[in-house]
């Protein structure tokens, strides 16, 4: 069993029901509405749950940063490339990371991908965080919804979405266009390598296209997490600015009256 812990986390675990929840722990010292809307909606959603000294949730969680509540799950389940194209009826946004290893950044990543309207994400098995308690409470919560494929190699998985017409955009500092310069209307990943080395020289030669972010001042880069954030941002500001043109361009019918 794992433990999915924060306010947001654990209510998302058992709205979501993606994994099979056990039980939830609550501090009994805590009493507020924050933490009352958690055991609410436990016990809407038929789930039981113990109250216990702020101390058990600490050596459950591993962590003071619980906010007073622990849910007993299963252990996160990923899926196949192939379910990150079930159910889309749109073009496809897969955000593919190449070895994002601290789980604070992993966590945000995933909260931006559910926000951005990502199909999924992609995450090697080796040089990665995995999907644990603490990318569960920085995504707060957006981890038990989004589909996470984890992969043994990760260029084969780029080679298996070009298959399928998906275009490889890959985030890099020497990349010719700068990332609101390229047209994300089609089916598309964006790749983001690891914190401080970036993208590996295998995966940048998969890409596609390469795509920077300027940078005004003396640092020349941003962390990995928000660089991520401004590039899926714009993919789907693009999205959303097509389909309001389309919907502006179709044709209305009037139906005439007699003698018009």
């Amino acid at each position: 069993m794992d433990v999915v812990f924060g306010i947001h986390a654990v209510e998302e675990a058992m709205r979501a029901r993606s994994r099979s929840l056990d039980h939830v722990e609550v501090a009994r010292e805590r009493h507020d509405q924050r933490l009352q809307s958690v055991i609410d909606l436990a016990r809407e959603e038929g789930v039981t749950v113990r109250f216990v000294p702020r101390e058990q949730l600490d050596r459950l969680a591993r962590s003071k940063a619980h906010q007073g509540a622990v849910a007993v799950v299963a252990a996160k389940e990923y899926v196949g490339l192939d379910r990150l194209f079930s159910n889309n009826s749109g073009q496809s946004f897969i955000l593919v990371l190449d070895g994002i290893e601290d789980p604070h950044n992993l966590g945000a990543l995933i909260r931006t991908a559910d926000g951005a309207g990502a199909s999924g994400v992609v995450i090697p098995e080796r040089r990665s965080a995995a999907v644990n308690a603490t990318v569960a409470k920085t995504s707060a919560g957006a981890s038990e919804h989004v589909k996470i494929a984890r992969v043994v190699n990760l260029a084969r998985a780029l080679d298996e979405l070009k298959e399928r017409n998906v275009w490889i955009v890959g985030l890099d500092e020497r990349g010719e266009k700068t990332y609101d310069e390229l047209d994300y209307n089609m089916d598309c990943s964006i790749v983001l390598g690891a914190e401080g080395n970036g993208l590996h020289d295998l995966i940048r030669k998969k890409c596609d296209y390469l795509v920077s972010i300027p940078m005004a001042g003396k640092v020349p880069s941003l962390n990995v997490s928000v660089a991520g954030a401004v590039v899926m941002y714009e993919v789907a500001r693009q999205r959303r600015t097509k389909a309001q043109s389309s919907t502006e361009e179709t044709p209305v019918k009037v139906r005439r009256g007699l003698g018009s």
